[in-house]
């Protein structure tokens, strides 16, 4: 029997387009009898950029770093859809839970740069802790986000591995997180990087700066750098203006630029808890974005001014080389940097000696750098620097 016309077209077209492979039930028009075949050189996710199972993998590599974390109240482990962290209440009369978000800038390129990734994790939690310890919270539990255009297995495990070890710093668990990979979004072996902190705190113990009062004392608690601000202006005073390359050796600062700028933000909650404990502290500003200007005002009271002395502590030699490198106003670099000092304790005076000498002992480096003074009028500059 000769063959149809149908029969004909569809032989060609199989003859013609080879990797997608058709066939009829002969002697049948009915659509539902039409059949497809495995494609020989179908897509999938991975040919788009996308490598669940590498993920898939990553996710156990995650679960040993979090294993060292691990805390009272962590209930699981990583990998279900939501992390369960069990409150203990048993010893709170009233307790409240504080949470912060926060990310790592521009620094980043200084890792993408020394193609070095176990610091930025510590960042990462440093600058979500550090927001809630000021308010008197312990840190329970972190969860981070990290996205890059391909994943690198072996990046993406430095950098969870830093985020464990500030989390053992902080004596919080990680508890969970997100690790995306989005094709064309970053440049090769570039990301992004989020975390998530919740602590709780007692709401008779919360620090809101409500207790300061005139003539309480301010303790400056050094930083160790730079931490994780004012890296926008870092990078053009050190490579478009200065032109240094990543590995310059700096004198000034005793090793290379890249050393210093990637050294990790402080993490100030066992140092925070440790004088809480039993001694009186009216408030607390971390020294952040902003720096020293504008985040001691966030918990001074409407009816107070503050008195700094400008030679009262120590001032890494990093500060000092960008300003006189950028030619930055002493006013610009009191906004953009901490500028040595990156937590501010606000104490009652009578208590400043012991907390000093307490801090001193956990090997803090601690300054007497100013006093809370009375607002006699509106309007006006609410920092008065000696």
């Amino acid at each position: 029997m000769l063959p149809t016309i149908l029969e004909i077209l569809c032989q060609k077209f199989i003859l013609t387009f080879r990797p997608i492979q058709i066939s009829f039930f002969r002697k049948s028009l009915d659509p539902w009898v039409f059949q497809e075949t495995i494609m020989t050189n179908s897509l999938t996710y991975a040919d788009a950029g996308v490598d669940v199972d590498k993920a898939n993998r990553l996710v156990n590599i995650v679960k040993k770093i979090a294993q060292q974390t691990r805390r009272p109240g962590v209930m699981g482990e990583i990998g279900g859809f939501g992390g369960l962290f069990a409150l203990n209440v048993e010893h709170s009369d009233n307790p409240v839970l504080v949470s912060s978000t926060d990310g790592v800038g521009t620094k980043l390129k200084i890792a993408f740069m020394m193609d070095k990734h176990d610091t930025v994790g510590i960042d990462l939690v440093a600058m979500c802790v550090n927001d809630i310890v000021v308010q008197g919270a312990e840190p329970l539990f972190f969860l981070d986000y990290l996205s890059m255009g391909k994943l690198d297995t072996q990046i993406a495990t430095d950098v969870i591995t830093g985020i464990g070890a500030g989390c053992r710093q902080a004596k919080c668990a990680l508890i969970g997180g997100e690790t995306a990979e989005m094709p064309d979004f970053y440049k090769k072996n570039e990301y992004d990087l989020a975390g998530f902190v919740v602590g709780m705190v007692e709401n008779s113990k919360i620090i809101d700066g409500s207790k300061i009062r005139v003539g309480n004392r301010l303790i400056g608690i050094s930083s160790s750098g730079l931490h994780s601000n004012g890296y926008s202006l870092v990078r053009k005073v050190c490579f478009e203006i200065l032109k240094l390359k990543i590995d310059a050796f700096i004198p000034e600062l005793g090793k290379t630029i890249g050393e210093e700028l990637l050294t990790p933000t402080k993490i100030y909650a066992q140092t925070v808890r440790s004088v809480m404990m039993d001694l009186p502290v009216s408030g607390l500003a971390h020294i952040t974005g902003g720096g020293i200007v504008d985040n001691i005002l966030r918990i001074i009271p409407d009816g107070c001014n503050i008195m700094l002395r400008k030679q009262s502590w120590e001032v890494p030699p990093i500060f000092s080389y960008l300003q006189q490198a950028g030619n930055i106003s002493d006013r610009e670099m009191m906004r953009t940097f901490n500028n040595g000092i990156g937590m501010i304790a606000v104490v009652p005076e009578d208590a400043t000696a012991e907390i000093l000498e307490r801090l001193t002992a956990m090997g803090e480096k601690v300054f007497d750098i100013g006093e809370i003074m009375e607002r006699k009028e509106a309007g006006g500059d609410r920092i008065k620097w000696l």
